[in-house]
């Protein structure tokens, strides 16, 4: 049944709140394996993005179909081997609504001590599977929510970094620059904080795998905004943790890294607000990947590789 499509702004905020919610794990991984340079490295990832974004507006607007990279290799190699990466697609977005869940419960427990983490994650996965049944509309209402609020929280986190920074000048930061570089030599942090720095991608290619719900023109659009998010937010955030924060230090705190930073650049209330993000931004992960499977699932079903159950739409679509 035809259903509304997806504006700019809801499709962007699907896709980019799993993006955007790396800042929250990326920025300490890449500065406990690069350091002083992590800045660079996520700048690297940034024009890897980049080239992406081309590879992806290209085929995806010859191809405007659910699926993503499983299209690509449909047509450019065998259905064995594209139902392979298809089958391994589902599998990452099943681990990535798990952990994401998982991780936002562990935030929270942060903020109510007394939380159950395992019982929390069931329930924040019943609430999102619930939201999905009810129609990809509704669920976008929640993501644009969600994302709004996200890119509030890390601009008031920057903006509060530089303050701290205008005040208490730049004496850590060169200490920090001062230190050798880990794992034997520049050049080796740079590659070690890149690879870690790739991790914080996943949500880039979930835009492809449901471009059929979203409006004509806007997929390349998805792609723009969540590069300008990711080459903006992640590469500076890491540069005022090194500025404010000893490299020693990260270690320490990187389970919670950047409510740490919040609490030393503006207080108590910033490292609460880093934390509530935290918790929302890491459950529109979770929304992401049921709404990236469901769209990979309906074009899997259409080539006849799952059952034709998987065709079933309630009235929502």
């Amino acid at each position: 049944m035809a259903h509304k499509k997806l504006n700019e702004l809801q499709s962007t905020a699907i896709c980019g709140n799993d993006i955007t919610s790396s800042c929250l794990y990326v920025s300490a991984l890449t500065v406990m394996y690069a350091g002083q340079y992590a800045w660079i490295s996520l700048l690297v990832v940034a024009l890897v993005l980049f080239l992406f974004r081309k590879i992806y507006g290209e085929v995806v607007g010859a191809l405007p179909l659910n699926g993503g990279a499983y299209n690509v290799l449909l047509n450019t190699s065998s259905k064995r081997v594209a139902s392979l990466a298809a089958t391994l697609t589902v599998l990452s977005y099943m681990a990535t609504a798990v952990l994401s869940g998982s991780e936002a419960m562990h935030y929270l427990h942060l903020l109510i001590p007394g939380l159950n983490v395992m019982i929390a994650t069931i329930v924040v996965l019943a609430i999102f599977t619930t939201l999905t049944i009810a129609g990809i509309g509704e669920s976008a209402i929640v993501a644009v929510v969600i994302f709004i609020v996200h890119l509030v929280s890390l601009s008031v986190l920057f903006i509060a970094g530089i303050w701290f920074i205008a005040n208490t000048g730049t004496e850590i930061l060169h200490v920090n620059w001062a230190t050798p570089a880990k794992s034997g030599g520049i050049l080796t942090a740079l590659f070690l904080g890149f690879s870690a720095a790739m991790l914080g991608i996943s949500g880039f290619e979930s835009s492809a795998n449901f471009v059929e719900e979203q409006e004509p023109g806007v997929f390349p659009k998805t792609l723009r905004n969540m590069w300008l998010a990711v080459s903006f937010f992640n590469p500076l955030i890491a540069l005022i943790i090194i500025f404010v924060l000893p490299l020693a230090s990260v270690g320490e705190h990187q389970e919670s890294l950047l409510a740490y930073v919040g609490e030393i650049t503006g207080g108590k209330w910033l490292a609460y607000l880093i934390s509530v993000d935290a918790v929302l931004v890491l459950c529109g992960a979770v929304l992401t990947s049921f709404v990236g499977v469901s769209g990979l699932v309906n074009r899997m079903t259409l080539d006849r590789i799952l059952p034709n159950f998987f065709l079933k739409q309630n009235r929502k679509g």
